[in-house]
């Protein structure tokens, strides 16, 4: 059993103030995995303090010295990958395959890609006689989420370091040994003292000291929409910046073509991965109301080839990550039956002969309205819902008629419309065809958050700007 009682203050492995407890579930079995020591506001102050006397040197560093620094969390980051996959199976139960393919790997692609980024940035600008700059933003503070842990970490993490910024994290507790282990990862780094600090606890303690701290300079907060309004009004009374990814109901429009099955095939397939706990998951497939039928055999095909168990067996789906998680979503399944949608696949309950462990059954909805519950809320379970339309017109307004905008999908074979209706789509990112680019600028349009992730567009998040007028060019000054 793993035992986690210290945070990284200041360079160093440091006791709680007051050491308290939590256990640490595994999901798939509902057995204690391991314990970690839960913060308090007297620690992150501590570590506040030890990031606010790390920047003044760090955020003078060169863009050598960051990238040489980079490389060598790069290095320690791919000594450890086997042990960051498989402490995201055994914190939130995803499966081996892909923790191994992709929910650990996914923070070497962050790094690598700041790396690059950092490499050509430009962080300053000649305007005439006017020099602009782009400056560190100063101490951040990283409230993380246990859906993609890694992910979530590595993609703040990366542009901060890059940028000259210094930070404390508090990684989920509900999945915290990844963000433990990365902490190593930092430390055997060689990270300067006090640049990263890692304090595990809870929202409303730990997440609440960190965005309201007087210290902190910005917050970067990725969960549900409903924590995030949270984050923004412990923040506002200090006015520091604000930068959130948060929830999403993401719109999967089906073109009326040849490729329908496939593309209602590739649907299922992405609002099924990671157990549907992915903020920007496909849950509303939109297919032409003619097709409905063949849409729904489609589906339930696909549906029906995803297994479910033992996330260090070969199955495609594991458990969902709480007891909270599974009660929820099994209440919102009750409710597509209730309010009258046609059940395809799954349903409530566990898969059969799954007793222990929070299991859901792949679902599948059809002749959903999008004003159905089931179509308006964020489920975060492997549950998706098929609504009906007469026209291209109607697809984009139902598919703009939510209060969230994290992301978009268009899938045909006919390239200008699908690039046609992308640009009507109100979402922070829209992929045609399945395309994923790890490069690309993620976050969202209205209740998705503000701000941007991944790649060069990050870098952005983690500056200010500094205007010098009559900071003349050397030449012009001669």
């Amino acid at each position: 059993m793993r035992e986690y009682l210290k945070f990284y203050i200041d360079g160093q492995w440091v006791d709680p103030v007051a050491l308290k407890t939590l256990d640490v579930e595994n999901p798939a079995t509902e057995t204690v995995a391991g314990r970690i020591a839960l913060g308090s506001a007297a620690d992150v102050d501590k570590a506040v303090t030890a990031a606010r006397k790390a920047f003044p040197a760090w955020s003078q560093t060169t863009r050598e010295e960051r990238i040489e620094l980079m490389n060598r969390m790069l290095a320690e980051y791919q000594k450890r990958l086997g042990d960051l996959a498989e402490a995201v199976t055994e914190e939130m139960g995803a499966p081996a395959y892909l923790a191994q393919r992709a929910q650990a790997p996914t923070g070497l692609g962050h790094l690598s890609a700041a790396i690059d980024v950092l490499k050509d940035f430009k962080f300053e600008d000649d305007r005439g006689s006017t020099m602009i700059v782009k400056e560190p933003v100063g101490v951040c503070g990283f409230i993380t989420p246990w859906n993609w842990p890694l992910n979530q970490i590595v993609c703040k993490v990366a542009p901060a370091i890059a940028t000259g910024c210094t930070m404390v994290l508090k990684p989920s507790e509900v999945a915290p040994f990844s963000g433990q282990i990365f902490a190593e990862i930092m430390h055997a780094a060689g990270v300067p003292a006090g640049v990263f600090n890692l304090v595990h606890g809870d929202g409303p303690t730990v997440g609440a000291a960190l965005s309201s701290h007087p210290g902190v300079d910005m917050v970067s907060f990725t969960g549900s929409t409903r924590a995030g309004i949270e984050v923004a009004k412990n923040a506002a009374p200090t006015v520091k910046r604000v930068h959130q990814e948060l929830g999403g109901k993401s719109p999967n429009i089906i073109l009326d073509d040849s490729v329908l099955a496939k593309s209602v095939a590739r649907g299922v397939t992405a609002m099924m991965t990671n157990s549907g706990q992915s903020c920007n998951a496909p849950t509303r497939m939109l297919v032409p109301a003619a097709r409905m039928d063949e849409a729904i055999t489609a589906a339930r095909a696909a549906a029906a080839e995803i297994t479910v168990g033992d996330p260090n067996g070969n199955t495609k789906l594991g458990p969902v990550a709480s007891r909270i998680q599974w009660d929820k979503i099994q209440r919102l399944i009750q409710v597509g039956v209730d309010e009258g949608a046609t059940l395809v696949i799954g349903g409530p309950g566990r898969p059969e002969g799954l007793e222990t462990g929070h299991y859901v059954k792949p679902t599948v909805f059809a002749n959903v309205t999008n004003q159905m519950t089931i179509a308006r809320e964020e489920i975060f379970g492997p549950v998706l819902s098929i609504l009906g339309y007469d026209s291209l017109d109607q697809a984009i307004a139902v598919g703009n008629d939510t209060e969230y905008g994290l992301a978009a999908y268009v899938n045909g074979e006919d390239l200008e419309t699908a690039r046609a209706v992308a640009r009507r789509l109100r979402a922070g990112q829209v992929s045609i065809n399945g395309a994923y680019d790890q490069n690309a600028p993620f976050g969202g349009y209205k209740m998705s958050g503000n701000g941007r992730e991944w790649g060069d567009y990050a870098f952005h998040e983690f500056l200010e700007t500094k205007a010098m007028p009559g900071y003349a060019p050397k030449a012009a000054a001669e």
